[in-house]
Order: structure tokens, then C-alpha cells, then sequence
């Protein structure tokens, strides 16, 4: 399994043209009738600065950085195989399947949640999952939410915390590495001020190593097309 775990690791690093400081997955693979196979991923990232930074949806990527939009779509899709893999490889180890995963990168530790709530029966839906992600890893406030949200999240919480619902964590630590930048996104990333970078490479200064990007390139294009918000995956298994 820590193949895969590395598998993980690189994809998600592939996928981030900019530096960043906090990675956050959720993903889910339920098992249907007739063999079918459905669920879902979405991934966000903190960027890196001294200032507090937004998290950003990594499905839109391809349009805030100029990129090829199937090609990099392309990437999230061959990541979706590799969480299903460690799917297969988990239920050959441990003898259980897991129905959704929390993977973590912060702080050079390496987290990956297990969950064993069967979805295709729970009252809450993708999207109530989706907004409790947010809430509880990206840490967006309440007041973000309408009032049905903010309870149905609360709710969700306080149900989590008072039952003895099933869980397995994996935890690892990663080690820094040289930083370096691969492909240079600047010219297409968004304009700073200059209080803003002369502040982040103060912060530089500071800290001399960081992750990076490994091998893979983006392709740059003038177009912007439309992206997207999530990948749902549908596949007979044979």
C-alpha cells in the first residue's frame, strides 16, 4: 500500500503549478447493483504566502493557470484509478472495503482517513458531504452557509463526535525536498501587488525547503474553457 500512498503523493504534487503549504482530498467509491461502481473526487490546496490564502478547487486549475483542460483533466482521472486501486489493495490486506477516503498533506505529514459509512443508504447526500469537507478541512465558516446548511452541517458534526462509527487512519512522515519549479506559471497566475511578493519572499528567506512538483509538464493555451467542479465516476467491474 505505500506504493500507492507514493502513487497518491506524486499525483497530487503533479497537479499543483504553484507552491502551496496544504492539500486536502476527499474521495468515494460505492458499490452498486449489477456490479456498477459509482463516486466522486474533489481536491483543494492552500497556496503558499505569508498572507492568508484561499483554498483552491483544484478542478479550477485549468482555467486560472491557462491550461489544457483535457490534459489536465486527464491527470485527475488517472488519480481517481489509483485511489480505487488502493481501494482493492486495502480489502486484500484488511479483508474490509472502505466507502470514502480524507487524504491530508500538511505540515510534512501525510494523513489518510478511512470511512465505512455505507453512502448509497445515508440520508445525507454528495452534496451535504461536500459542504461538511469544507467546513471541517478547508475550515470555511458557517456564515458561508444558509440556515439549512449550517444545521444540517452541525448535525453532521455532532454525529460524528457521539457515535462509534468506524474509522482507520494512516499517518507518515514526508520529508522536505530542494524547491524548485519545474514550469513557470508566473505570467499566467493571477497579479500581485508588490507588498504581497516582496512579503512572501521575506517568508522565503525563512524557510529554504519546500515541496515541488516532480515530473510532470502542463500544456499552456491562449483559450480559457470552462472547468469543472468534480469528477464523478461510473465503471462496471468485471
Amino acid at each position: 500500500m505505500k506504493e500507492l500512498y507514493k502513487e497518491i503523493q506524486h499525483s497530487l504534487f503533479d497537479m499543483i503549478p504553484e507552491k502551496w503549504n496544504k492539500i486536502f482530498l476527499y474521495a468515494s467509491v460505492i458499490d452498486g447493483r449489477n456490479s456498477l461502481e459509482t463516486g466522486e473526487m474533489y481536491f483543494y490546496y492552500i497556496p503558499k504566502g505569508i498572507l492568508k490564502r484561499e483554498p483552491v478547487n483544484v478542478y479550477e486549475v485549468p482555467n486560472k493557470f491557462n491550461l489544457e483542460e483535457n490534459s489536465y483533466f486527464k491527470m485527475a482521472d488517472d488519480l481517481y484509478g489509483i485511489i480505487k486501486k488502493l481501494r482493492k489493495e486495502y480489502i486484500a490486506i484488511n479483508g474490509v472495503l472502505w466507502t470514502n477516503i480524507v487524504i491530508s498533506i500538511a505540515d510534512y505529514t501525510f494523513k489518510v482517513e478511512y470511512g465505512f459509512e455505507n453512502l448509497a443508504t445515508s440520508p445525507y447526500s454528495n452534496y451535504d458531504r461536500h459542504l461538511v469537507f469544507r467546513y471541517k478541512y478547508l475550515k470555511t465558516g458557517l456564515n458561508a452557509y444558509s440556515k439549512r446548511e449550517k444545521q444540517m452541517v452541525l448535525d453532521y458534526i455532532d454525529k460524528e463526535e457521539n457515535s462509534n462509527r468506524k474509522v482507520d487512519i494512516y499517518e507518515e512522515s514526508l520529508y522536505a525536498t530542494p524547491n524548485k519549479n519545474l514550469v513557470n506559471f508566473e505570467k499566467d497566475a493571477p497579479t500581485k501587488s508588490r507588498k504581497e511578493e516582496r512579503m512572501e519572499e521575506l517568508y522565503e528567506l525563512e524557510k529554504e525547503s519546500e515541496f515541488w512538483p516532480h515530473d510532470k509538464k502542463y500544456i499552456i493555451v491562449e483559450s480559457k474553457p470552462k472547468s469543472k467542479n468534480q469528477i464523478i465516476n461510473t465503471k462496471k467491474r468485471y
